[in-house]
């Protein structure tokens, strides 16, 4: 295999724990310089005589094309490029390739073991055994918190491209009859719900939609009312999308059975959520953790790798600018 110039990844550590294999990405590369992180300041000198530019969440803009004119290649390691000037990247003949469907198993599965947490109300047991209440129970068994079985249930997805059509399949493997609803801004279909229509019939609300002004706050207290009480909702997607606060709300009056989400407007939460607030109920928030396993982490590695070596043979692939 040729070599192409050199490379640099502007912030391996948010894709690389020590536990994957790059061989086959460095390769691609005369060079290959890995920073585990880099500032704002530090981009135009770091990415200075590369050719290609590996990032994750590190912004390259406007100024930096500008001020690094051996710049040919941007490999963004996600799917969101909005860390990446696209107009910028055009008006200097430079490409971006970005990653896609690689965290569909992973994600699939974290959204249902949020889903089967809160219906069997396992993070409540959990802390009830290790603050001694089974242990001080005068039967066999500890029930104080309502568990529900999803068999029979119906769950209502926002989003069912790749990866809301994995978490329907799993869904359905536990008996769960599912209704697909029509996101906001997009054309309506036959076979998707308006939310006033879909809201109301469902056990279960799980999001799989991207965030912009279409979907921004597109569940806020209104949309939340129209769920049956004690319904549930999860969100994997994109903090945006729910109404954080009325979601809240919600939770501490009592209508919603539970709600989980991997992902807040802002993260990491730096200044405060209100939903990191320690009164609310019966609430799961992971930190944007589900696309992490180790295999969905690998798969980006092996695309970032197509990518380039599509870029090179001159047939580019994943092209987003």
């Amino acid at each position: 295999m040729s070599n192409h110039g050199k490379a640099v990844f502007l912030d391996h550590t948010s894709l690389d724990l020590g536990d994957l294999d790059f061989s086959a990405l460095r390769e691609c590369f005369s060079e290959l310089t890995l920073h585990a992180s880099t500032t704002a300041d530090q981009v135009i000198e770091r990415l200075q005589g590369a050719q290609v530019a590996i990032s994750n969440k590190i912004t390259i803009d406007a100024a930096t094309f500008a001020a690094c004119p051996d710049l040919k290649l941007v490999l963004v390691t996600a799917t969101g490029t909005n860390n990446v000037d696209l107009v910028a990247a055009r008006e200097h003949g430079v490409t971006v390739s970005n990653c896609q469907g690689y965290g569909t198993p992973s994600v699939a599965q974290h959204t249902l073991m949020l889903l089967l947490a809160l219906a069997t109300r396992l993070p409540d047991y959990q802390n009830a055994v290790q603050q001694g209440q089974w242990q001080k129970s005068k039967q066999f068994c500890l029930l104080d918190y309502p568990i529900v079985e999803l068999e029979g249930k119906t769950l209502g997805l926002l989003g069912h491209g790749e990866l809301g059509g994995a978490v329907a399949k799993l869904a359905e493997a536990f008996g769960m009859r599912v209704l697909l609803g029509q996101i906001p801004g997009r054309p309506a279909r036959p076979d998707r719900l308006p939310l006033e229509e879909l809201l109301p019939q469902i056990d279960a609300l799980t999001l799989h939609c991207p965030l912009n002004d279409d979907t921004r706050d597109m569940i806020g207290a209104h949309e939340l009312s129209l769920l049956k009480p004690h319904a549930y909702v999860i969100n994997t997607a994109r903090g945006g999308l729910i109404n954080e606060q009325a979601l809240a709300d919600a939770l501490r009056n009592g209508h919603l059975g539970g709600a989980a989400t991997d992902v807040l407007t802002v993260e990491p939460p730096r200044d405060g959520n209100p939903l990191l607030a320690g009164d609310i109920p019966r609430l799961i928030i992971t930190p944007h953790s589900a696309w992490g396993a180790r295999e969905a982490r690998q798969r980006i590695v092996s695309q970032v790798t197509e990518n380039a070596l599509g870029f090179f043979a001159g047939k580019p692939v994943r092209v987003v600018a």
